[in-house]
């Protein structure tokens, strides 16, 4: 089958595309940002890449056209499959026909921690030998790809609850079929496309609507809006996991030690080694522990394997060290994610000077959702310099105000690299926060970190 994929250098897609690859298909694809990385890495895959719109490319004859949902009405090769009766699909819903069909779904789902507990759990059921497919909105340094289709039975991915195409409104994870369903947390996001918090636990709800009898569905018991997705039905059996208390099926607790955290379950309460921080990862921690032992491998074995996760690229990603100073490449753009990634940062260098550069980029974000809470989102920095170029229809600098002098708010990337490079001193610590490329900043920060400390 030759598959042409409309949207294909976005993370979701770009995974579709290398699971096609690798299931034997011919693939070929389409975007207006056809640029590194995901080029090279399509590229390096034999996939065949076109930059722009154009209905030409239906030249190429595909059997079926694979629509993400970056494509909308109007766009002209979209408008050109619609008029000749052609063939298309969304991504999942390719995807689940033809990749997920006779395997054993573990799907994550949640407003934060998605990417990294899907993350950690591939690692879990890897290094018990079970050889997992995945699909992940990230690359995950133990594996260094985001999608693979794997030997084993078990396969997991990251459920989105964002919608499927501009024909299809459903979240993205309804058409996983899970045998497992992670419900990690649940908070009010992606404004463009949903009216407010009950939209999107009726979203979830019908996830629990396709969870089977004898599946499973894991829960975060410390999380105050879940209880009302399970209240609107649930017809699978519960397990929960907490980062509070013990009374739950998996617990991860602080230890002495911010290098260690404390495993409980029924079969297990030890002290291991752990590579993450902050209390948002102990909660993927607990997670992924719980879900793995759902698919078959005892937490007491898991356990250990926590200390050679290797973490995930832009999620509290070291890029850059030298005179004392440390610079993390975060993913971080919702209030919630931005204290907990500030709590985590804390904990880790709680003597150190806090500098956290945050791009104002997300749809939530642009249109100023989150303006009332933002300022005490970001309260634990010490210094906060602000992007808001795309924010352009509220008052940015009054959202700030409450954070005096530490704060400063820029227009432009360039602006925000400046005052970057003339305000770090030894001993800081600054994190970049996006959901995107924040104008390259992450390049820049670490190049002038190069140079300056070469």
């Amino acid at each position: 089958m030759h598959v042409h994929i409309l949207g294909i250098c976005g993370t979701f897609m770009g995974g579709v595309a290398a699971l096609a690859k690798a299931a034997g298909h011919r693939v070929s694809g389409c975007d207006s940002n056809v640029y590194p990385p995901m080029s090279t890495q399509l590229e390096s895959l034999g996939i065949e890449l076109i930059e722009g719109w154009d209905e030409s490319q239906l030249s190429i004859g595909a059997d079926v056209y694979i629509v993400g949902n970056v494509v909308s009405r109007g766009n002209p090769l979209m408008e050109a499959i619609l008029d000749r009766g052609l063939d298309y699909i969304s991504g999942p819903a390719w995807l689940s026909a033809h990749v997920l069909r006779g395997r054993k779904v573990i799907a994550v789902a949640g407003t934060h921690g998605k990417t990294t507990t899907t993350s950690l759990l591939a690692h879990l059921l890897e290094r018990d030998g079970l050889a997992p497919g995945f699909l992940i909105g990230g690359v995950p340094d133990n594996f260094g790809i985001s999608a693979r289709l794997g030997d084993g039975e078990w396969f997991v991915i990251e459920a989105d609850e964002y919608d499927t195409a501009f024909f299809d409104k459903r979240a993205k994870f309804v058409h996983y079929r899970p045998t497992i369903a992670v419900l990690n947390n649940l908070e009010f996001d992606h404004a463009d496309i949903y009216d407010d918090l009950a939209a999107i636990r009726w979203q979830f709800h019908q996830l629990m609507r396709i969870v089977p009898r004898q599946g499973q569905v894991i829960v975060n018991a410390d999380d105050q809006n879940l209880p009302e997705v399970l209240a609107e039905g649930c017809w699978s059996s519960i397990a929960h996991f907490s980062t509070e208390h013990v009374a739950c099926d998996v617990s991860v607790l602080p230890a002495d030690d911010d290098r260690n955290v404390r495993v409980v379950s029924t079969n297990c309460d030890a002290v291991v080694s752990w590579s993450q921080q902050g209390p948002h990862n102990r909660a993927n921690t607990a997670a992924a522990l719980l879900a793995a032992s759902k698919a078959g491998v005892p937490v007491a074995r898991s356990a250990p394997n926590l200390a050679s996760f290797a973490g995930v690229a832009r999620r509290m990603q070291r890029i850059a060290v030298g005179g004392g100073i440390e610079v993390y490449d975060d993913f971080a753009h919702h209030p919630t994610a931005i204290r907990q990634t500030i709590e985590g940062m804390r904990d880790r260098a709680p003597d150190a000077r806090l500098v956290v550069a945050l791009e104002l980029r997300s749809n939530t974000m642009k249109q100023g959702v989150h303006a009332g809470v933002l300022a005490d989102a970001l309260d634990g920095a010490d210094r906060i310099i602000v992007q808001a170029e795309l924010a352009t229809d509220w008052d940015v600098a009054a959202a700030f105000s409450a954070l005096g002098d530490r704060v400063s708010v820029h227009r432009d990337a360039q602006s925000v690299f400046t005052t970057i490079t003339s305000d770090l001193v030894s001993g800081d610590r600054l994190v970049l926060m996006s959901n995107g490329a924040f104008g390259g900043m992450s390049r820049l920060v670490a190049d002038w970190m190069s140079k300056t400390n070469g």
